[in-house]
């Protein structure tokens, strides 16, 4: 979780010319600036976001972004490092779902239920807003030149979901359950970040109302199934043929 520091005792720093801070306060400053630099790239986008705003934004000198966290890429890296452990625990969560699976009901709604389900929670949550926000904003665009973080934190997930969703669908191929995966990210990705559903329901919803959740997890679950177990009434080309 990242927090607000708070203030401390400080001895001279050789390094950035400036009063040493002890090392609850170094850890605290550090996160400070995890947490301005994840909030303005949630806000505004990687690309809109200089480290001299991150720094305004941590009310840190410029000096000890660079000095914590190094360019500004490193920086961006970083904050999903921070967030890694709840990548983990989803893919725990999925693993333990395709456990359960073995006994021969259908996995489905579960694959779904733990691919939309922590992502809401923690876009609820006070700690994990700003995260939810950026991945929306930012790996959804999946930019050249922030690929590596697609790389390194999210394409182990979207694997291990894939893998899932053929493995609940068999008679799919792996392929099919590529592009409903990215179907469904893409559902997910725009409720996390939509505004628009208040004045299209005349007032009658919010942006990332709770009880839009199951609605989303059933529309996912459902354009899924359609993808990969499709009526033999619709049209399938050769090049998707199982």
């Amino acid at each position: 979780m990242l927090t607000p520091s708070a203030p401390a005792s400080h001895s001279k720093d050789p390094v950035l010319g400036r009063p040493r801070a002890t090392d609850a306060a170094r850890r605290d400053r550090r996160a400070d600036i995890l947490l301005a630099a994840e909030r303005l790239f949630a806000q505004r986008g990687y690309h809109a976001v200089s480290l001299r705003q991150i720094a305004a934004e941590a009310s840190v000198p410029l000096a000890l972004v660079s000095y914590h966290h190094g360019s500004k890429q490193e920086l961006f890296h970083a904050i999903f490092a921070h967030w890694k452990p709840t990548l983990d625990a989803r893919l725990q969560r999925l693993a333990a779902v395709r456990h359960q699976a073995d006994g021969g009901s259908d996995a489905l709604p579960r694959i779904v239920q733990a691919f939309v389900e922590p992502v809401l929670q923690l876009r609820s949550s006070a700690e994990g807003e700003y995260y939810a926000m950026l991945v929306a904003r930012e790996v959804a665009l999946g930019s050249s030149d922030l690929g590596s973080v697609l790389h390194d934190f999210f394409d182990p997930l979207a694997n291990a979901f894939i893998d899932a969703l053929h493995a609940a669908r068999p008679q799919a191929t792996r392929t099919q359950a590529a592009w409903a995966y990215q179907f469904a990210l893409g559902a997910l990705l725009h409720h996390l970040c939509d505004k628009r559903i208040g004045p299209l329901s005349h007032g009658q919803a919010l942006p990332n109302d709770a009880q839009a959740a199951p609605l989303l997890q059933r529309f996912i679950c459902c354009g899924i199934d359609a993808v990969l177990n499709p009526p033999s009434s619709l049209p399938v080309s050769e090049g998707d043929t199982p």
